[in-house]
């Protein structure tokens, strides 16, 4: 199989399976890492697109797709991305229209919240551990400043450019 048929193939089955942009990040390292880019892209590839403005999700397709087959790869990848959401989505809507005054609609919706945010930690817990690398204590604290910072509403880019910048200045050798 090309790589392009591949990209096209592995980003639809992602946004097919997964129910959102951060949640399907988890599932795309299962499918990217070690068959379209390292794991050191891939997590290059988080932070980049995690700074960036717009959907991290397409940014990441963007990436890969790029990294791994160029500017066609790249354009192949995003449109793969953009295609089930979009078909979903109608479909989606055209029921929900007719179903709106339904409760169990609205229970479902609430009952996915839980479910994703425990995927987003673990997914966030496994690229900090293969991430940090030798940072040791220090990657912890930087870490657990982001944490802080986040909780008190600072920007997320602003936390990110920060500890990216921290980084830099305190771990490069």
């Amino acid at each position: 199989m090309d790589i392009l048929s591949q990209l096209f193939w592995t980003f639809l089955k992602v946004n097919l399976l997964s129910t959102s942009g951060p949640a399907s990040v988890g599932l795309l390292y299962h499918e990217a890492v070690g068959k379209l880019v390292t794991e050191g892209q891939f997590v290059q590839a988080v932070g980049l697109s995690s700074v960036l403005p717009g959907s991290d999700a397409l940014q990441l397709a963007m990436y890969i797709g790029y990294a791994a087959g160029g500017i066609p790869g790249g354009f192949v990848s995003l449109a793969a991305s953009i295609l089930p959401p979009t078909i979903i989505i109608l479909g989606v809507t055209m029921i929900l229209h007719r179903l709106r005054r339904e409760s169990w609609i609205s229970n479902f919706v609430e009952g996915l919240a839980p479910a994703i945010s425990v995927l987003m930690v673990f997914t966030a817990w496994k690229i900090f551990d293969k991430g940090s690398g030798d940072t040791g204590w220090f990657g912890w604290l930087l870490g657990i400043a982001s944490l802080i910072a986040m909780w008190f509403k600072l920007p997320e880019r602003i936390v990110i450019i920060l500890a990216g910048m921290i980084g830099i200045i305190f771990l490069s050798q």
